[in-house]
């Protein structure tokens, strides 16, 4: 695998630029122009493919944030209705099942600090 993809595709490109322009007929490395411009196509096919995939994540990637909000809206929906059940409600086990604080196990939030009596100047 070649250490960075974008210049070994310059290289390629330069190479076959070169040898189209300056010696066109000639025959390097046992392999005429034609043979080693397939070569580079097949290096061209393989980029293009993989752009086009990065094209896909990144419409699939942003189809499933659109969805993502829907379905928690959604969600928002199902847990207001399990809320206003009077069979369920907010103390229910489906409640706590879905993944919420049932009222009679949330704390009151209320403390009260200690002062040590000895530590007054």
């Amino acid at each position: 695998m070649s250490a960075n993809p974008k210049r070994t595709i310059v290289k390629l490109e330069r190479i076959l630029n070169a040898w189209n322009t300056l010696a066109p007929e000639g025959k390097f490395g046992g392999m005429d122009k034609q043979q080693f411009e397939t070569f580079v196509a097949a290096s061209r096919a393989a980029r293009a493919a993989i752009q086009n995939l990065e094209h896909q994540l990144r419409e699939a990637a942003a189809l499933r944030e659109v969805n993502d909000q829907t379905a928690l809206s959604k969600a928002q929906l199902v847990k207001n209705g399990v809320l206003a059940d009077p069979v369920n409600g907010e103390n229910s086990a489906l409640y706590e099942a879905m993944g919420y604080i049932r009222k009679a196990d949330r704390k009151s939030g209320l403390t009260r600090k200690k002062y040590l009596a000895d530590k007054q100047d």
